[in-house]
């Protein structure tokens, strides 16, 4: 694997586009296999994670062109189902989280849906259950083969409409039990639906094919089955984790950078809650623009002058991918926060590098850290550290450019998985970061 070596403590200065978003990519990807005809998709990012969903639709017998950078055809009408239980699938599906997002397309379209324990970050428990229970209220019968953790749902009778609430908003467990009713028969009400932006954007592209779904960006979602999709183009939105990733480092760096292109309303909250620990960014149009903190930022406090907590939510509230980087800018600020993460409780463990770095931070438990903000009075020094998750990995970077002479960070494949040429778009607005292979 490869690792960057990253010269730290310069300032940054110039313009950056956000990738298009890794989390919707994965459920779009997954969606052309609910039609036979051509769907062609625009700015997928070109990453690890999303290539590695690219090569497994390949081997399942997906025609697909490349029109140019981030454009791609997919014509999925010769699909080969019994691909789902070999065991060169059990290996490609394990490797990749989002992987479980073709089950609903297939259980939808061809009766029955696989899937090994898929992989992916080492953040945590993540649960499958809202997803199978979800196919199951739609009548399709689960097994489980615990000895090598294979999933399956069959319903070879096709699906039906049901009533259901789910018991977590859980973002791919709502994308994949859409994609599995849009062609059940009769009607489906799904009750405390995931709302993310990306899961609007599966739904509107649904939609687009002759799907029948009301109440997008609502937690109902009425889905009137149809019997068959058609073929659509799509566009995939910028992705809010890199835009926040990018004004983190903008803050921590005292660099003027200016985020293109960032789809303003599908943000949320994430720029007032980056204010809130004292980071100035401007709306210029549908662009950010951050100016150099010379002067560094001060956390706010809540009303009544005690402590700011910031912690993860369902959508519209804060998105758990931006917690870690909350976290790391916050070690320059003036003042202190509680990080609260409440999905995850491996997500915080990687703190123990920057107190290493010399960052005052107390873990208070795996899900809670209290930051203690030094206010630019002492610089974080370089070390060596290996990045356990793409979230932390960027978090472990955005430290580094930070710091006061060379840090390595090991293990970048991690990072790779969720930002596209990192290192050639930092040295693009005056980073010194090189990859060694």
């Amino acid at each position: 694997m490869g690792i960057f070596k990253i010269e730290g403590g310069i300032r940054l200065k110039g313009e950056i586009t956000p990738q298009g978003a890794k989390n919707e990519a994965l459920q779009i990807l997954c969606a052309v296999l609910l039609t036979p005809e051509k769907v062609t998709i625009n700015n997928i990012p070109d990453i690890i994670d999303i290539n590695k969903l690219t090569t497994l639709l390949g081997n399942l017998g997906v025609k697909i062109q490349k029109n140019g950078p981030g454009s791609y055809t997919f014509q999925a009408d010769d699909v080969n189902v019994d691909y789902l239980e070999t065991e060169a699938f059990k290996k490609e599906g394990g490797s990749l989280r989002g992987s479980i997002m073709i089950v609903g397309p297939f259980l939808a379209r061809f009766g029955k849906g696989y899937i090994p324990k898929p992989g992916g970050d080492k953040i945590g428990r993540r649960r499958l259950d809202t997803h199978f229970e979800g196919f199951i209220n739609l009548g399709a019968k689960f097994r489980y083969n615990r000895e090598d953790h294979f999933y399956g749902v069959e319903a070879p009778d096709g699906l039906t409409g049901a009533n259901m609430l789910l018991d977590e908003a859980s973002v791919t467990g709502t994308a994949n039990i859409v994609m599995a009713a849009v062609l059940a028969k009769g009607i489906t009400t799904v009750y405390n639906a995931a709302c993310e932006p990306y899961l609007q954007q599966l739904c509107k592209m649904l939609n687009s094919m002759g799907a029948k779904i009301t109440g997008v960006g609502s937690n109902l979602l009425t889905i009137e089955g149809v019997e068959s999709l058609g073929g659509c183009e799509h566009r995939i939105l910028p992705d809010m984790i890199e835009i926040g990733s990018w004004i983190g480092l903008a803050a921590m760096t005292k660099s003027e950078i200016t985020i293109k292109n960032v789809s303003w309303d599908n943000l949320g909250v994430i720029p007032s809650t980056f204010r809130k620990i004292g980071i100035t960014l401007e709306r210029r149009g549908d662009d950010i623009y951050i100016p150099s903190h010379k002067n560094g930022y001060e956390i706010k406090t809540d009303i009544d002058g005690s402590i700011l907590t910031i912690a993860d939510a369902p959508w519209p509230g804060f998105t758990p991918d931006l917690l870690s980087i909350v976290l790391v800018v916050a070690t320059q600020a003036k003042g202190d926060v509680l990080i609260h993460q409440k999905m995850f409780e491996s997500r915080l463990f990687f703190v123990d590098k920057l107190i290493d770095m010399g960052a005052k931070i107390m873990l208070c438990d795996p899900h809670r850290a209290v930051v203690m903000g030094h206010n630019f009075e002492s610089q974080l020094k370089a070390t060596t550290m290996s990045s356990p998750d793409i979230r932390a990995g960027i978090s472990l970077l955005i430290a580094a450019l930070s710091a006061k002479g060379t840090s390595t960070i090991q293990n970048i494949e991690q990072i790779d998985r969720g930002y596209e040429r990192i290192d050639e778009r930092l040295r693009a607005i005056g980073a010194n970061i090189v990859r060694v292979e």
